[in-house]
């Protein structure tokens, strides 16, 4: 497959999402520098082949500028500054913060388009890049006045070469937009997560995969996500007023559940819940009905493995898919969601196979 991206690409910052970038590009074929303040950072994203270190000769035609939210505008207008005959993109995920502040400092914004793939991981650094970390995501692309249809095509060409599925947005919509379906559940997650610093033992040891669902970005790093929440703050505020207000709503109907309204406060609530989840894209961007089973797994090496086999020797399309395992257990329970047409079926020929279905 040949790359749609052209001429020399440029990466400062070799973290999770520069690191990931340059790998993605590399197996293309595209020539990659790369660039960041710590030797050691950089060291590690060379070894792992995520490109060549930056040189005195290098000529980029796109920099990609992925640090920290608190620098991207500084490293931004000096990556302009530097190099007079490139495009310039981020991949923070605040858009206006820095576009204002390079409109404020005079920088030459007509050659600055911001980005932002909406994909990552709880870990971070080098060590935990992977090229294919923006397979089938959403890349947004956030036009500005001064920047040109054919820079957001170049955009997009990257995002393609990536994996990614481009997506135009002014700054101002994109930043709304992620305050209410990335930094609020943020939030949500750590607040939730913190309830358990206290919890007892007894307690988290019965923990599931519904806990575990809805903590897991609470693992993320918060050094950079107070930059990222102080940059769309005035954004965030009203999402967590709303929340706010259906808490207290939940709360007044706990304290007395019999009451008149109570029972259809709290019923109005999780039905809306039903319809916000159905409104989150699926499999391929689509919003699908699926059909989920539970499968017993022996915990010993291989039976993930020979089970996701068997699946695709059956002509199964395996939709989605969800581990747990509680700590001392002798197995593993997987969950494997299909079409709903497929189900009945596959669940005959699993048990056939001998595997054990949950009822």
């Amino acid at each position: 497959m040949s790359a749609r991206t052209s001429g020399q690409v440029r990466v400062v910052g070799t973290g999770l999402l520069g690191t990931s970038i340059g790998l993605g590009l590399v197996a293309l074929g595209v020539d990659v520098v790369l660039a960041d303040a710590s030797p050691s950072t950089l060291a590690l994203a060379v070894d792992y082949g995520a490109g060549r270190r930056a040189g005195l000769h290098d000529d980029p035609a796109l920099i990609v500028v992925a640090v920290p939210p608190d620098r991207t505008a500084e490293v931004v207008q000096a990556e302009l500054d530097a190099h007079p005959a490139a495009l310039v993109t981020d991949v923070a995920s605040v858009k206006s913060a820095p576009l204002a502040a390079l409109r404020a400092a005079g920088a030459p914004v007509e050659r600055y388009l911001g980005s932002h793939p909406m994909a990552g991981r709880e870990r971070s650094g080098p060590i935990a890049a992977r090229a294919d970390l923006f397979l089938g995501r959403p890349w947004v692309i956030t036009p500005h006045p001064a920047s040109t249809t054919e820079q957001a095509a170049r955009l997009e060409a990257l995002a393609l070469d990536l994996g990614a599925t481009p997506v135009r947005l002014p700054v101002d919509r994109h930043d709304d937009a992620v305050a209410v379906v990335s930094h609020a559940p943020q939030l949500v997650a750590s607040l939730l997560a913190a309830r358990l610093v206290d919890a007892p033992a007894h307690a988290t040891d019965l923990a599931g995969q519904g806990l575990r669902d809805t903590t897991r970005i609470a693992a993320s790093d918060p050094a950079l996500w107070i930059q990222i929440l102080s940059a769309n703050a005035g954004r965030i505020v009203p999402v967590l007023s709303d929340l706010r207000d259906d808490l207290d709503a939940v709360l007044e109907a706990l304290s007395d559940p019999t009451a008149a309204g109570a029972p259809r406060a709290l019923a109005d609530l999780l039905a809306a819940g039903n319809a916000g989840v159905q409104r989150i894209p699926g499999k391929h961007g689509a919003d699908l009905k699926l059909t989920s089973l539970v499968v017993l797994i022996d915990d010993t090496p291989g039976q993930l493995a020979r089970l996701l086999s068997e699946i695709g020797e059956l002509g199964v399309n395996l939709e989605d898919l969800r581990l747990e395992h509680s700590p001392g257990a002798p197995i593993g329970i997987v969950e494997v969601q299909v079409a709903p047409e497929a189900a009945s079926g596959l669940e005959a020929d699993l048990v056939q196979r001998g595997w054990r279905v949950a009822g």
